[in-house]
Order: structure tokens, then C-alpha cells, then sequence
């Protein structure tokens, strides 16, 4: 077994990091999920959750992955024959369509290049074109994972109201929650779907959904089959502080820490962070002469960033070398974009040290695996950080 010093350096889109105030909060021993001062820790958790998706709302937190809260957003609004809208902005999307088929949806899905996100000018087209209504949901991914593209949700809401369309939208902020300015309420969203193991800095097992009121009443009429995923109970529990089932106890310890650390950060702060992060990354990309997947600078990712090589270069061997020289690990190019690139995670906990060490793992890895590559990446991004760093002069 091979022996190393120093720290790794898991530099994937998640998981991420996790804070060790967070790991020793996990620690914890465990209490009685139907005692007193587990309803306190959930009434306390539930508050303090709201303002990280910036909704007054409920939200609704589940034992599960962010798959299983894509499947609470679909089994709780519609029913078996629903047409929902959605769009080929990723691997992801394209995932949540094929959970949509396979629960009886009808998915009208818009193709698209995976290096752009949501055009709202075709959300607003194709509601336009439907006169009758027929189509139930728009599903968005908010930050594609798999590509550093942002889709712009304000804009779609926009373009579903010129449209006068009554669809629900339904939101994917699994890899932008808590890195990335999101305001579900303000921007009427009706569900979000996000998890634990990105933003919020914790391992994976939560899933979340946050419901808006036109969500819950199509929950009412909604037929698609649920039982562990119903709202329903779960809210009703949540009153007094339980949970129909047994909760995931420990990480709900942890998540009370992330969320005073976000707390004590201050979201602005948190948001102004990551979107600096991001552009010193992207700094460096073009200071090595490689291109940044995503093609249009209005969605650009703050939570990650896809480096697309030149063809005849396997990322994947890039993301080896690395690896086995200098111990970081980097996301490897999932369904189409699979050995055409590599993607930085820069999201969570995360500071600008920690991104220069990064990058300097990915100068000096470049050059290992013979992509040819301008020296003056880690300069580009260390001339941008200077002048603003945290303590902005």
C-alpha cells in the first residue's frame, strides 16, 4: 500500500470537503429520534434551512440522494400520462428525463449542445404553442454538474409568465444551492431539489425538496404513485418536530453546523466567494491556452469548471496522471463529453489557497501528460485573487 503526505485533494463537483466542525458534529451520539430534544433540533433545522433556498415555504428534508429528491418533485405534482417540458442542458438532465419516462411521464425534451444552458426563449415558444395546456411542468437544471453551465432561472420564469402557461417549474439546484445565488421564492419556483454533499459541505444522504403553495395543492391532484416520497406525512410530522420514519439523525447533526457556518459567513458572502473562485479558475484555463466548456459567458458556472482538451488528448489520462502524482482527484467527463474533459470542482468548503494549490496540481499535470499548454495559469489566477481577496483593498 502506497504511503502519502499531505492532505488529498478532492477537487470533484461533489462531494465535496467536509469542514471538520461538521465531522465532529456527525460524531455526536445519537438521541431518540421520538424524544423532546429531537423535535427541537428538526423545528431549529427546518427555520434555519429556509433562508439557504431563500423561501418563507416549507422544506421538505429526505434520508435520500438528490435522485431521490428528483423523484419527490415528480411523484408529488403530477400523474401517469403528464407532459412536462424539459431541456439537454447535461448528463444530469438528461438522467431526470429518463426518471421522468419511466414513472409514465410524457417528456417533451429539447435537445440542446451541453454547452449552453436553458434558452427561455424556447420555454416561452413552446408553452406559446400550447393552447390547451397540456403540458404539466417545466424541469430546469439550475447548474448542469456535468458541464459548469448555469441556467438563468430568473429568465425562464419570466419567459413561462409572457407565455401565460400554468405549468409548475420544477428547479435541479443539486450542485448550486449555497454556492451560487438562488432565490426559489422570488423567482417562483414551485419545487427545488437539492441534496447534501455539495454547498451545504456534508457527506452524502440528505435529499431536499422546497415546495411552494401551487406545488402542494397539485399535490392534491397528483396520481403518479408515492408512499416513501409523499409530502404529506412528512409535513404533518414536521409540525411537532418528527418524521414519519427514521431519520438520517447524524447528518441532520451535521447539517445544523453547515448551516450556522453558511450562517456566520453570510450568504452574499458565500455567493461573492465562490463567483471569485470561479473566475480565477476560468483566468487560468485560458492563461493555459484550453477552452472552457461552457460557451456563453451569462452561464457560467460558480460551483465548477469544465476544461475541454483538444481532441486528440484523453482527459481521462490527464485526470490519472494527476492523481497518481499529486493526489487530487478531478471529475472525470461524464456521457458524451466522457475523455473530452476534466471538471475543477471549486465549491463548499473552500478557500483561495486551496484553489491555488489546485490549480497548480492541474499546470504541473498538463505538463506530465504532454498537452500542450501555455506556462501562466496559476500567474493569471493569482494576478486576479490578489486584487480581490477576501480582505478587498
Amino acid at each position: 500500500m502506497t504511503s502519502r503526505s499531505g492532505r488529498h485533494f478532492l477537487q470533484i463537483p461533489g462531494p465535496t470537503n467536509v469542514p471538520d466542525r461538521v465531522l465532529s458534529a456527525i460524531a455526536i451520539p445519537t438521541i431518540d429520534h421520538r424524544g423532546p430534544e429531537f423535535a427541537d433540533l428538526t423545528l431549529d433545522l427546518l427555520e434555519r434551512l429556509k433562508p439557504v433556498f431563500q423561501t418563507s415555504g416549507p422544506v421538505v428534508v429526505y434520508p435520500s440522494s438528490g435522485t431521490g429528491a428528483w423523484e419527490a418533485a415528480l411523484v408529488n405534482t403530477l400523474s401517469p400520462g403528464d407532459r412536462v417540458l424539459a431541456f439537454e442542458t447535461g448528463h444530469f438532465s438528461t438522467l431526470w428525463r429518463g426518471m421522468a419516462e419511466k414513472l409514465g411521464l410524457v417528456v417533451d425534451f429539447v435537445p440542446g449542445d451541453w454547452r449552453h444552458g436553458v434558452d427561455p426563449r424556447i420555454v416561452e415558444q413552446r408553452l406559446a404553442e400550447d393552447n390547451r395546456h397540456a403540458i404539466a411542468a417545466v424541469m430546469v437544471v439550475h447548474n448542469e454538474t456535468a458541464t459548469g453551465v448555469t441556467s438563468r432561472v430568473p429568465e425562464i420564469r419570466l419567459a413561462i409568465d409572457d407565455a401565460g402557461h400554468p405549468a409548475l417549474l420544477l428547479v435541479d439546484t443539486i450542485s448550486s444551492l449555497a454556492s451560487i445565488d438562488y432565490r426559489h421564492e422570488e423567482w417562483g419556483v414551485d419545487v427545488t431539489v437539492s441534496c447534501s454533499q455539495k454547498g451545504l459541505m456534508l457527506p452524502p444522504g440528505l435529499g431536499f425538496n422546497a415546495v411552494s403553495e401551487k406545488a402542494l395543492a397539485a399535490a392534491d391532484r397528483a396520481r403518479l404513485p408515492r408512499s416513501y416520497w409523499d409530502w404529506s406525512p412528512i409535513l404533518d410530522a414536521n409540525r411537532k418536530g418528527f418524521y414519519p420514519y427514521t431519520p438520517a439523525t447524524n447528518l441532520l447533526y451535521g447539517l445544523r453546523e453547515a448551516l450556522l457556518m453558511l450562517e456566520e459567513e453570510g450568504l452574499p458572502a458565500v455567493f461573492a466567494r465562490h463567483d471569485r473562485q470561479a473566475e480565477a479558475t476560468r483566468r487560468a484555463v485560458r492563461g493555459w491556452g484550453l477552452e472552457v466548456l461552457c460557451a456563453d459567458e451569462r452561464e457560467y458556472s460558480s460551483s465548477l469548471t469544465a476544461v475541454l482538451l483538444p481532441e486528440q488528448y484523453d482527459a481521462d489520462k490527464v485526470r490519472q496522471i494527476i492523481l497518481e502524482r499529486f493526489d487530487m482527484s478531478l471529475g472525470t467527463g461524464l456521457g458524451r463529453l466522457a475523455g473530452r474533459v476534466f471538471r475543477i470542482g471549486h465549491l463548499g468548503h473552500f478557500n483561495d489557497l486551496t484553489l491555488v494549490g489546485t490549480l497548480g496540481g492541474v499546470e504541473m499535470g498538463l505538463a506530465a501528460a504532454g498537452v500542450p499548454v501555455r506556462r501562466g495559469g496559476v500567474d493569471a489566477a493569482l494576478a486576479y485573487l490578489e486584487t480581490l481577496s477576501d480582505g478587498a483593498r
